[in-house]
């Protein structure tokens, strides 16, 4: 992967991610981040990524957002 799509890349991950940390419980963001970024490695979109950080964080890290 060349810097610019890394860059877009981190990009659009940080604007999934905001909506995750305005409303989680505290967290290391780059746990999130790295479930997020492998997701798309392996060929997810954006918001299928997403979906499989936050059930990792679920899941593994025990950072559970509850709907409010």
């Amino acid at each position: 992967m060349d810097v610019e799509a890394l860059a877009e890349l981190l990009h659009e991950t940080e604007e999934y991610q905001g909506s995750f940390e305005a409303v989680a419980p505290p967290h290391d963001w780059w746990d999130w981040y790295a479930a997020d970024m492998e997701a798309r490695e392996d060929g997810a979109t954006a918001d299928e990524a997403a979906a499989a950080a936050e059930r990792y964080m679920a899941e593994i890290k025990h950072v559970v957002v509850t709907p409010g």
